[in-house]
């Protein structure tokens, strides 16, 4: 497409050009009280059409060397200027026959200059606008094949992200189906009937999981159906030792986010606060919008954050899913919160 494009301002540049050469021709013609128009256009036309053929003869034998010189300057151009004799052999005869033979069917004759003195004036004039035209053409082709880089290299970096993010969603997938398999295996020897129901709870989450599996952002809707269904398969097995507050704002449903990126941050508080206490632990998760970041805050009321830990698979991988997603417009931090719990805070581009 962009090709095209520049073929046809290239064409429509050409013909202005001698549209306005013509005009010029005109006006010095009438100005010498001249009165058969035809003749400028006849001089001027003759001229175009023989230098557009021997251009289009020197494309012919050129055009496929001249992509490959194109980032060596010196070479193409010394393979353009190769050219410059056939110009200067070839256009007096070829733009003054036109010349000559039009005015013999007007009943005149054409008079110039001697031949050898034409021959080395027309020559003269056209080494200066052949020069001029390959200094022209040797730009809109070097701008042309740099734009056509740049969309190569944005073609491999969204293949090279659409390939980080599958690879992140598959890693992610078996893991939180293994943390869930464990917890369902946990209640079967102590609660049969919460691990049935458990296991509903499960498959309810995987049907959501399978709707996503293609995507690798949705919108927060859909995301919470995930954690919220996720959320509900832990708190069978915690029943007694997690509350959840959800505070969703209703502006902030259709915005997206990375598909299972709420399920980390409530998995990190189950491993490290709930599952390491006996007592209740209070989980808020607030859900808000403002000036086009979606804020994502989860808080825990009795979690410590350990200076030294090293992130687990959940939040390494949802970092990463944020860099290759967002590049630095999105955020996860994790703060101690005083006098006990943790806050998880994503934020997330979310425009209007």
């Amino acid at each position: 497409m962009l090709q095209n494009r520049t073929r046809v301002a290239a064409v429509i540049a050409w013909f202005l050009f001698w549209a306005m050469m013509v005009a010029v021709a005109m006006e010095d013609y009438a100005r010498d009280d001249g009165q058969a128009y035809w003749q400028p256009v006849l001089w001027e036309t003759s001229s175009m059409l023989t230098g557009s053929f021997l251009l289009l003869v020197q494309r012919h034998f050129t055009w496929r060397r001249d992509a490959a010189l194109l980032p060596y300057p010196a070479r193409w151009f010394m393979l353009q200027f190769a050219w410059l004799p056939l110009y200067w052999i070839a256009f007096v005869p070829i733009a003054f026959g036109i010349r000559h033979g039009v005015y013999a069917l007007m009943g005149q004759v054409y008079e110039h200059e001697p031949w050898a003195e034409t021959f080395f004036y027309e020559a003269l004039k056209l080494s200066v606008f052949i020069s001029l035209f390959y200094l022209i053409r040797f730009g809109v082709l070097s701008y042309h094949q740099l734009l056509e880089e740049k969309v190569r290299v944005e073609r491999a970096n969204a293949l090279l992200r659409q390939a980080q993010l599958q690879r992140l969603a598959q890693q992610m997938q078996p893991h939180f189906l293994f943390n869930a398999l464990n917890t369902i295996s946990s209640l079967m020897h102590s609660d049969v009937d919460k691990a049935d129901a458990t296991l509903i709870q499960l498959a309810e989450v995987l049907r959501t999981t399978l709707d996503v599996s293609d995507l690798h952002v949705a919108p927060l809707a859909t995301e919470l159906r995930l954690a919220q269904g996720y959320a509900r398969v832990m708190q069978e097995r915690y029943a007694d030792r997690v509350a959840i507050d959800w505070q969703i704002g209703d502006d902030t449903l259709d915005c997206t986010l990375p598909v299972m990126s709420i399920q980390p941050l409530l998995e990190n508080i189950f491993k490290h606060t709930v599952e390491q206490r006996r007592q209740l632990t209070r989980i808020a998760v607030h859900i808000a919008r403002a000036e086009g970041v979606l804020v994502v805050a989860l808080e825990d009321d009795t979690g410590s954050l350990a200076p030294a830990a090293r992130p687990g698979i959940g939040l390494a991988n949802l970092r990463e899913r944020l860099t290759v997603l967002y590049g630095e417009g999105a955020s996860l931090t994790l703060t101690q919160l005083a006098p006990a719990g943790v806050r998880a805070e994503m934020r997330i581009p979310c425009a209007s």
